[in-house]
């Protein structure tokens, strides 16, 4: 039985956001994560891969911009499917993954900078959203 399917207690049901036409096809024919972003400017995955790149080169401060900015746009889809703050986002929709990718960069972001209670929220919300998540995006 998956941890993200229907509540059978009458929570909310999982959220699945769709794909941004084109996103894929431009990640796959290798465009930067910046040019990404500028060019699909409401796509948390392009945030995501934006704050990734930039933490993952030191660059903690423009990660941490990144990653809020991959956040807020995530939960605008998410609000825009029907999400009401609450309930699964599912890892194994890949869709979803771009939200889920700019939360744990957020996260990692704000331990970086000291945010530690903030840091803690964030991983919160990762669990609380698909519990398999953190654990899917260490791999």
């Amino acid at each position: 039985m998956s941890l993200t399917g229907k509540n059978l207690l009458g929570g909310p049901e999982p959220t699945y956001l769709t794909e941004d036409p084109g996103l894929v096809e431009r990640i796959e024919a290798g465009d930067e994560a910046e040019d990404l972003a500028a060019r699909f400017p409401k796509a948390s995955l392009a945030w995501a891969m934006c704050a990734e790149d930039a933490l993952a080169e030191g660059r903690t401060l423009e990660g941490y911009a990144f990653a809020r900015v991959g956040y807020h746009r995530g939960l605008d889809a998410l609000r825009g499917h029907g999400w009401k703050g609450h309930g699964p986002v599912p890892f194994s929709h890949e869709p979803n993954r771009g939200f889920l990718r700019a939360l744990a960069a957020l996260g990692r972001a704000a331990a970086a900078i000291g945010e530690f209670d903030e840091a803690e929220r964030i991983q919160k919300f990762l669990n609380d959203s698909d519990p398999t998540a953190a654990e899917q995006l260490q791999r």
